[in-house]
């Protein structure tokens, strides 16, 4: 009979596992990974919230990282162009100011023009990697390593143990329960089942206070995380927007100046004062209006200012 009743406790015990497997495979989450024994309907939210709390955190995290990590790229690389930049427009400025051409200097204006804006827009390329660094990858990498949030897991975590602590206690009390009804009239049974209950209702009075409060912390953290990634998104097109600005103004300033340099030398050349006199008429037309004019009677004239020559 002792042998029966043993293997009946041994089969109840097997149960109660594949009963807690069934409910981890159907009930995993984020974190925690398990609906349980001890789930009434207002835990069982609290438990859900708590969960999907985890993973928005958790992916906000890893967004700000990702952001953090491409900003400090642009800097890095944006860094060694303002480097080539400024190189390039002392190169420029430097050629412009030799002046080593011998038929003019139009090339060497077109050269100091060009080093000058170059030297600008490399100087707003710099403070655009500043502000990005200053108002972007600072404040979202303080929150990432901040300890709000590592606070708020830390609870969430802490939660999950005491639920996980609490399933086992449920199977305690239900293993408890199945050999009070085998052995009704033992005192000691009795005694260590009403222990094993008490010790479940504290567990799960804890862990109800203890969710509540991680939930609480977790979602301001969420919401903390939505509303500074969000800014410091639009603070960095702000910042970009401005740069691109500033530098197509440079660059319509620099166009200006070397299109109309370049209009002036091309332009064809005006006539000067000394060349806008008519020529002087040629042999043939001087011979036809001395011809004309002995025709129309005027050669006693001619004649006359000929023989004052001759005398």
């Amino acid at each position: 009979m002792e042998a029966i009743r043993k293997q009946a406790t041994k089969l109840r015990e097997q149960v109660a596992k594949q009963q807690q497997a069934v409910l981890k495979q159907f009930g995993a989450g984020g974190y925690g990974g398990s609906d349980t024994l001890v789930t009434d309907e207002a835990e069982l939210h609290q438990h859900q919230k708590l969960e999907r709390l985890y993973i928005s955190t958790r992916a906000g995290k890893h967004f700000q990282r990702d952001i953090v990590r491409g900003v400090e790229g642009y800097i890095v690389t944006g860094s060694k162009q303002v480097e080539i930049g400024t190189k390039f427009s002392e190169d420029s400025r430097k050629y412009g100011a030799e002046n080593t051409c011998t038929s003019g200097n139009t090339l060497s204006k077109a050269a100091m023009n060009y080093g000058r804006a170059r030297a600008q827009m490399e100087k707003e390329r710099g403070n655009l990697l500043k502000a990005l660094g200053t108002q972007v990858a600072e404040p979202l990498r303080a929150m990432v390593m901040g300890a709000p949030l590592e606070d708020a897991r830390h609870l969430a975590q802490r939660y999950d143990r005491m639920r996980q602590e609490a399933e086992a206690q449920a199977i305690e009390v239900s293993k408890r329960q199945a050999k009070v009804r085998e052995m009704p009239g033992s005192p000691e049974l009795a005694m260590k089942l009403e222990s094993a209950e008490t010790k479940l209702q504290d567990l799960k009075s804890n862990m109800s206070i203890l969710g509540k409060e991680a939930a609480a912390a977790m979602a301001a953290v969420e919401a903390q995380q939505q509303r500074l990634t969000l800014q410091r998104l639009i603070a960095m097109v702000e910042a970009e927007r401005a740069y691109h600005q500033r530098v197509l103004q440079i660059l319509d300033q620099l166009e200006g100046e070397m299109t109309s340099e370049r209009q002036r030398i091309e332009a064809p050349p005006t006539p000067s004062a000394e060349n806008s006199m008519p020529p002087p008429p040629s042999y043939e037309e001087v011979n036809g209006m001395y011809a004309s004019q002995a025709h129309n009677g005027t050669t006693d004239s001619i004649s006359y200012f000929l023989g004052e020559v001759s005398n």
